[in-house]
């Protein structure tokens, strides 16, 4: 019981980063933008939470700082590939790589160190203890899982039900139709980007907190696997974060038959697991849907 409790707990806190990148990408593709930079928001909120959080000694300062970090770097892509027509891809490709150096570059000079910041209290929520139940209690009540949580559960809604959302799919299906209807695509594109970013910084602070430190690219990928999480969710906010919550649990897994095997050839092979399953299942093209068909695209008029 107390290990099946630690596997669920361990699912949880490994999808959260994931999730939040992917529901992140739905807002801003949902909206006609390419977002291939989940990586960069990442870790640009990571390294702004942990250092802010750092300096004043307030992990709540470090979520909202986080959170403007990574609204900012969003919106600067948005602006990149609205005002200045450069193509999503490289932008996002571009934007990733000035967030993995400029993080390093800070690193070293605040903290001298190219490899990882000081440590920081970060949330301490919970019971204590290492068992199943007291572990799966702190990752429910950290607030940084329960902002993603809602923020996550709230996305459907507002892309669905409100006229913001409306406005956003608008965009995002024909951005001509929608500037002929009298809507300011780049305004809802920034807007939307906005979002995305915010939604996203929350898993980049909640990797760094949940870790107690920044360390140089720790984000390690799972912007791409969200970015493969949107595709496979046919860009649905839910479908996506469930889609997280299995990655979570194959690492998760991943993790519990690395410890139990004795090879290291054997473990080389099970980390692969998570990562061979998503290419898999995007081969087999299960869960697809046809892209919003506005991705990509600017409005003519």
């Amino acid at each position: 019981m107390s290990q099946g409790l630690t596997m669920v707990s361990e699912s949880f806190r490994i999808a959260v980063p994931y999730a939040c990148a992917a529901v992140g990408g739905v807002w801003a593709e949902r909206s006609g933008i390419i977002q291939i930079g989940l990586e960069g928001v990442l870790l640009t909120s990571a390294f702004s939470g942990i250092a802010v959080a750092s300096m004043t000694g307030s992990p709540i300062l470090g979520v909202v700082a986080g959170m403007i970090a990574g609204m900012g770097i969003s919106i600067l892509h948005a602006w990149l590939v609205e005002r200045t027509r450069i193509d999503a891809v490289v932008s996002g490709i571009a934007l990733n790589l000035l967030a993995y150096s400029m993080t390093r570059l800070l690193l070293q000079a605040l903290y001298d160190s190219a490899s990882n910041s000081p440590s920081i209290e970060g949330f301490r929520v919970g019971p204590t203890g290492t068992g199943g139940w007291q572990m799966l209690a702190r990752v429910l009540l950290d607030p940084v899982t329960v902002l993603a949580v809602l923020a996550i559960a709230v996305t459907p809604w507002m892309l669905t039900k409100t006229r913001l959302g409306l406005r956003i799919r608008a965009c995002g299906e024909n951005p001509t139709a929608a500037l002929a209807a009298g809507i300011d695509v780049a305004r809802v594109r920034f807007i939307a980007l906005g979002i995305s970013g915010a939604i996203c910084a929350l898993g980049g602070i909640h990797l760094a907190f949940d870790q107690h430190r920044f360390e140089s690219g720790m984000s390690g990928g799972r912007g791409f696997i969200a970015l493969a999480a949107v595709v496979l969710s046919g860009w649905r906010a839910g479908r996506a974060a469930m889609a997280c919550i299995a990655f979570g649990f194959l690492e998760a897994l991943q993790i519990l038959l690395q410890d139990l095997s004795r090879t290291s050839n054997a473990a080389s092979l099970i980390q692969l697991l998570p990562f061979v399953a998503t290419l898999v299942v995007l081969a087999l093209g299960i869960g697809q849907a046809a892209a919003p068909k506005g991705l990509g695209r600017h409005a003519k008029g």
